[in-house]
């Protein structure tokens, strides 16, 4: 009889972490036993989020400003349409950034800053048109 060689695997490498670090994850909610995510996972997710985030712009900048009124849109469409797309595309953003903490990528700072700052210009631009909206 021939025996079958058995696999055994190494532990997973102990991840150390910064307080830094700790501290994001528990914002961004990332659970420490939920199975890292890969590379084609990461880069699928922010391609989502910055073409979300892209789509909202050119409806709200371009199409709706000067297509509008060649079509028959009316002048207040642009908040109606920017407010729940930005709303989407920051989820989509956070989405995106937990993605690349739950995998503990090398470039999680970067993307944060990245995907950091482009939610702060979605919350002003939500801001402007709920001014417009309202006022």
């Amino acid at each position: 009889m021939s025996s079958v060689p058995t696999v055994t695997r190494a532990p997973a490498p102990a991840v150390t972490r910064t307080p830094a670090d700790e501290v994001m994850r528990r914002l961004l909610r990332v659970d420490d036993a939920a199975p890292r995510l890969g590379e084609e996972e990461l880069r699928r997710g922010f391609s989502q989020s910055m073409l979300v985030s892209a789509v909202r712009c050119v409806i709200t900048y371009l199409v709706i400003p000067f297509l509008g009124p060649v079509i028959g849109l009316a002048a207040g469409v642009g908040p109606i349409v920017g407010i729940p797309v930005g709303a989407l595309a920051i989820a989509f953003n956070i989405k995106s950034m937990r993605r690349f903490w739950r995998a503990d990528h090398r470039f999680r700072w970067h993307y944060t800053v990245v995907g950091g700052l482009v939610v702060a210009m979605l919350v002003v631009l939500i801001a402007i048109d709920l001014v417009e909206l309202l006022g």
